[in-house]
C-alpha cells in the first residue's frame, strides 16, 4: 500500500488562542481542554465551541445553522468538501467584537448543556 500523505493542521494563532481562553475564563461551567491540537471548551463533556487554525468553530442546533449562514457564518469543514453538522465558523469580524464573540459562545455552551452528559471511558485493564 503507498504511503498516503497525512493533511497538515496549521497550529492557530497565539493571539487566537489566548483571545480564545480569554472569553472562556468567563464561563466557569466550560471545561477547557485540547481537542486535536486545538483549545476547546466543553460541557458535560459535549464540545461547545473551539479554534480550529485561524477560525472561531461554534456548535448549533440543526434548526439555527442557516440563520447562523446568513448573519455571515460558514460551514465548518475540518477537511475540505466534509462539512461538520451542527458545527458553523463565527464571522471573522464577530471574533474581535467582545458581545458578538460572546453571543456565539453562550449559544454553544447552551447547546452542549442541553445535550446528555457523556459518561467518562473507563480505563483499558493492564496485563
Amino acid at each position: 500500500m503507498p504511503d498516503r500523505e497525512m493533511p497538515t493542521m496549521p497550529k492557530s494563532p497565539a493571539a487566537l488562542v489566548d483571545r480564545f481562553r480569554a472569553i472562556l475564563d468567563r464561563y466557569p461551567d466550560a471545561q477547557q481542554r485540547q481537542m486535536f491540537g486545538y483549545p476547546a471548551a466543553f460541557v458535560g463533556g459535549n464540545m461547545a465551541t473551539s479554534l480550529f487554525a485561524d477560525r472561531w468553530i461554534v456548535r448549533l442546533p440543526a434548526d439555527e445553522v442557516d440563520g447562523a449562514k446568513a448573519a455571515g457564518a460558514d460551514d465548518f469543514e475540518p477537511m475540505p468538501g466534509r462539512s461538520m453538522k451542527g458545527f458553523v465558523a463565527v464571522p471573522a469580524d464577530d471574533v474581535g467584537d467582545d458581545a458578538r464573540i460572546a453571543g456565539w459562545v453562550e449559544r454553544g455552551l447552551a447547546v452542549a448543556a442541553a445535550m446528555p452528559a457523556k459518561q467518562p471511558k473507563k480505563a483499558p485493564k493492564k496485563k
